[in-house]
């Protein structure tokens, strides 16, 4: 049997996450980059994402979830790497024995971790975590106090090192906005607090990809870019990727399953949400929203230069997104046939559609656009463009 072909494939340029690393590197200045490889490399792949960030300059690797640390270092990534979100009962032992530096945010978490710490005889590498406003994970600055002295306390035991204090931004994409400002006094106050109590920290970070990009103010020791790893802007109404020196990583990609002549007036799709103004060309893109397209993107073949680039057209899809498919008005002169590529979106470099552009068009954000790219859908790295 030969091997099985999907119709669709998210074509990632390695080289790409390597360059955009090194210009977040330079940007970084004295600070060193935490590459956020979450969520399958936000899309990209976990581990050949983390392998290209390192290449590219990045000192550390960080993960939401313990599963994916756990991954990088069965993949024989030996970076420092931290993980930060976790429920009790979390593999802790397992995190310990693998290396991998926890952050604290609530004190349930110090406990659970001191207890794996006693359980494996693993020294606990620790960042706490401080809500400085965001209103997620991390202690309260009321908290603060408290923590830091179990956590120092356990550290004079010889349980864990206090490694760094990290805070993480709500407004970021807003650089004036005031919450920034607030938030970064805030943090702060807190750096003082523990240096105080003495802690003897190895790294304080604060930036994401938006303040790496456009507050030097917030570099400190260590900075924490994920969408831009990708090549992605995250403010995107200050910047396109070409503005920061990024190159987007990702083209998602498609082959036509069929095209068909059909008279004016026939509906398209789930509930005839389009009927063709004028005889015409359909064509079938066999992917859905079970692969990441997204269902608010139906009905945007009315849209000028809608998300779809088909030869040198751009168009909107007719009717709804189903979940394996969806439909295109190829129009009355369409020469396509089943086979064609189509691309939904791209660097841009071509005048192919981005995440960007998708973005705007179903009313999200190009985070979204990549990381929701559906797991059956074969990635396939490049390793230099071409």
């Amino acid at each position: 049997m030969g091997a099985v072909t999907y119709p669709a494939r998210a074509v990632v340029d390695l080289s790409a996450i390597r360059s955009n690393v090194a210009a977040l590197d330079e940007r970084a200045g004295n600070a060193g980059v935490l590459a956020v490889v979450k969520a399958d490399g936000y899309g990209h792949g976990l581990v050949p994402a983390a392998l290209a960030a390192l290449d590219g300059g990045a000192a550390w690797l960080g993960t939401a979830q313990l599963d994916e640390a756990l991954e990088l270092r069965a993949a024989g990534i030996t970076a420092p790497v931290l993980c930060w979100l976790y429920a009790p009962g979390a593999r802790f032992a397992d995190a310990l024995l693998a290396d991998v530096d926890l952050s604290v945010g609530a004190p349930w978490m110090l406990g659970e971790i001191l207890d794996a710490v006693r359980a494996t005889g693993r020294t606990a590498r620790l960042h706490v975590k401080v809500d400085t406003g965001l209103g997620r994970s991390g202690v309260m600055p009321r908290d603060l106090p408290d923590v830091l002295d179990a956590v120092l306390a356990a550290e004079a035991q010889g349980l864990c090192r206090m490694v760094g204090l990290w805070s993480h931004l709500a407004w970021a994409d807003d650089p004036g906005h005031p919450t920034v400002r607030a938030q970064t006094q805030v943090f702060a106050d807190a750096v003082a607090l523990a240096e105080s109590r003495g802690a003897r920290l190895e790294v304080r970070h604060l930036a994401n990809s938006a303040a790496t990009l456009t507050d030097p103010s917030m570099h400190y020791d260590l900075v924490r870019p994920g969408l831009a790893v990708y090549g992605l802007s995250p403010v995107p109404h200050l910047g396109g990727p070409a503005d920061y020196g990024l190159r987007p990583a990702m083209r998602l990609e498609a082959e036509l399953a069929l095209t068909k002549r059909v008279p004016a007036g026939h509906g398209v799709s789930y509930g005839h949400a389009y009927t063709t103004p004028r005889e015409t060309v359909l064509g079938v893109v066999p992917i859905g929203y079970a692969d990441g397209v997204p269902r608010h993107a139906s009905g945007t073949a009315a849209a000028w230069g809608g998300p779809v680039q088909v030869g040198d057209r751009r168009l909107g899809v007719a009717g709804r997104v189903c979940m394996d498919q969806f439909v295109l008005d190829l129009g009355p002169w369409a020469t396509e046939a089943a086979g064609d590529t189509v691309v939904l979106f791209g660097p841009g470099e071509h005048g192919e559609p981005t995440a960007q552009d998708w973005a705007e068009v179903v009313g999200t954000i190009s985070y979204e656009i990549v990381t929701r790219v559906g797991a059956r859908v074969p990635r396939v790295y490049l390793e230099e463009r071409a």
